[in-house]
This record gives C-alpha cells, structure tokens and sequence, in this order.
C-alpha cells in the first residue's frame, strides 16, 4: 500500500551527537536554521517524533510563523499539521507540551500500550498496530486514513535508525552545527543496524547561517517483495525516461534502469533507443552490462511497464533477457495490457523463473502518460 514520502530532519554536532547530556537542551542551529525548519514543517502534512524525544525535550513542534500558518489554511489545509508520536509502551505523560500545543495529535502504540495510553488520557487519537509497533503498517495507516502526503521526522536517533534501516526514508536533511559535544554518554544520531551498503545520493548541500544543510536520498533496492523508498525513486526515473521515446502508434514508450544492491546504477535505457525502431527498454539497458557482471545477480530491473512476455521483432522477449541475466527481482508500475499482445503476463513469465515482481501502482499514471494515445484509441 501507499505510504508518505518520509523527511528525515536532524541537526547533529561534528562528532555525531544531537545532544549533550546537561539538564537543558543543547541548541545545534541558530535563526537562520530554525527559520528554514519552520518553512519546512509549514510544508507538510505531519510532523513525528519518538516517544523518548517527547521525554527528553518536551517539545512542541509548532509551526511558528504566522504567515506561513496563514498560507496553510489558505490552500485548504490545517492551520498545523498533525503531530504524531510513537511508544510502544504508551506510557507518556499527558502534560507534556506534545498534547497542548498546536492541531490534531495522533499516538501509535501496541495494543498492550493503547490501553495504558488511554488510561493516562492522552489528548491524541489513539491508534493500536498489534502486538508490535510496525512501520509499514503506521505508514500505510497514515496515508490511507489520515492522508498524510508527506511526513517530517524530527526524532530520536532510533527513530531515525529504524525507518532508514527499514529502507522507509525518502530523504534525509541533516544539519550540521560548527560544534564538538565529545560525551559518551550523550545521544547520538544513528545507531547500529543494517544499513545500505552503497552510498546514499547528495541531492543539495548548502550553508544556513554557520550551519551546513545535507539532503540525501538513499538509493538501496528493497529486498524481496518488501519496497523501499529508494524503489519509488529509480521507478519515477524509469516512468522519466519512457518520456523520451521516439513516439510510436504500434508500440508503448518504456524506460528501465538496472540498479545494483548496494544502489548503483548499472544501466539505463528506453524504447526506440539509439534509433533502433524495435528495441525495448529492458533489452537496451542490459545490453550495456557486462555479462559477467557479478552484481547482476542482487541487482534490480525497474521498468515503467511489465517486461514483455512474448514479442515477434527479437528472438527472446524481455522477461526472459532479465531472468538469462541473472536478475531476480523486477520493479514495475504498469501490468502491460493487451493493446498488442493478447493475454500479455511477463511478470508469470519471471516469477516462474524464480524473480520476484513487485508492482508499485501508485507510478501508473506516470507510466502510462506518454501511451495515452494507445490506451485510448
């Protein structure tokens, strides 16, 4: 199911610490920072924090410009976003600023804590995932009941941890501060678990006053038929890159890129590629891959419609290119219809060949906008 585009936002000293461990909070930005943070929350649809941030700082995370409350209510929207926290245990105190401050408040929590959640009289919705807390199930939850877009994170560390480790952020906006913190005892940003392997992708880098912003988007595939973030952004390029087919009355216009496990991109492609009137996108990316490559094996094809499953213009359909490859796992956005090809079932094809097929319908519409014309016809 759907979920929000996920907004990890932290500041952190230049060793790595978010905080010291004196009795007040150490302040990692200046004005300039707190001002972007607030434009930031302004543009979302709701705000997270751990429990133990709730704790710890007590805060109130509020959108603190008036105009820009104004602007929000001016497009429909709420004055402020929903907050939303998240403890297992539903013990929480219900003074905390958290409750008081601001719009609708909601708690996640497992059914052992939506009980003890209910008894403190939290002012927030109260909202059971079962025996454990889940991401996914939370996520969907939001998106589909609360119809969060797009969510901002502001902590803790573990919270951070989990959803980037769980492969459920979408970008990361780290701040950081001209200072050294130097405790060990003192909480940090990320802490151990199993993380993407590659590199993540600098999408900005910029100074804010005498702090330095970082976005970062991860690139990791998802494993198996669980998505992760980094699964919608190579399949939005692949959806960009069907846009730049040589249009066509008698055949669809596809884009495919072949990413490795650890997030590197081995090839691109799309249909018509190179002037080459029958080539598909499948077909066009691989055939720039080595052979041999050993990545093609964990690696991940993403196509903005199914690879074909039979096809009269080459030897092999593209189905069968991605499993003689080596390719176990397929990304898609669109089950190809029977426009050409009766009875059309490439993701059969791969799945009896031992690939996993992971089908994100939420890309579509995207897919589809540049075969409108063979769709409607």
């Amino acid at each position: 199911m759907p979920h929000p585009y996920v907004l990890l936002s932290a500041a952190v000293s230049l060793d790595g610490y978010l905080d010291d461990t004196g009795p007040e909070r150490l302040l990692l930005s200046g004005p300039a920072d707190f001002d972007r943070v607030d434009e930031v929350r302004a543009s979302v649809d709701a705000i997270l924090v751990g429990a133990g941030t709730i704790r710890a700082d007590n805060p109130r995370l509020l959108v603190n410009s008036p105009e820009r409350r104004a602007a929000r209510v001016a497009r429909g929207a709420s004055e402020y976003p929903l907050k939303v926290t998240v403890s297992g245990s539903g013990d929480l105190d219900p003074v905390a600023l958290f409750w008081h401050t601001g719009g609708e408040k909601v708690l996640y929590t497992t059914d052992e804590g939506a009980g003890r959640a209910r008894a403190h009289g939290l002012a927030a919705d109260v909202v059971p995932l079962g025996p454990e807390l889940d991401w996914r199930r939370l996520l969907e939850h939001l998106h589909a009941v609360r119809g969060v877009r797009r969510l901002m994170v502001e902590g803790g560390g573990l919270v951070h941890t989990q959803l980037l480790t769980q492969g459920l952020a979408d970008e990361l906006q780290l701040v950081l501060a001209p200072l050294f913190v130097g405790d060990p005892d003192a909480p940090r940003l990320f802490g151990p678990g199993s993380y993407q392997g590659g590199r993540l992708r600098l999408l900005e880098t910029r100074a804010v006053g005498d702090v330095v912003l970082m976005r970062y988007e991860p690139t990791a595939p998802g494993t198996g038929g669980l998505p992760s973030a980094a699964d919608h952004h190579w399949l939005a390029l692949a959806c960009d890159l069907a846009d730049r087919c040589p249009p066509s009355r008698t055949a669809f216009s596809v884009g495919a890129v072949v990413v490795a496990a650890d997030g590197t991109e081995l090839a691109r492609g799309h249909s018509r590629e190179g002037g080459d009137p029958v080539v598909h996108a499948e077909e066009a990316a691989l055939a720039k891959i080595d052979p041999t490559d050993p990545r093609l094996v964990t690696a991940t094809v993403y196509s903005s419609l199914e690879p074909c499953a039979r096809r009269a213009s080459r030897p092999a359909p593209c189905s069968r290119l991605i499993l003689d490859a080596g390719v176990r796992r397929v990304v898609t956005a669109w089950r190809e219809p029977d426009t050409f090809v009766p009875g059309a079932d490439g993701s059969g094809v791969l799945a009896d060949g031992g690939a996993t097929v992971v089908v994100l319908p939420e890309h579509e519409g995207r897919a589809q906008a540049p075969n409108r014309h063979l769709i409607d016809r």
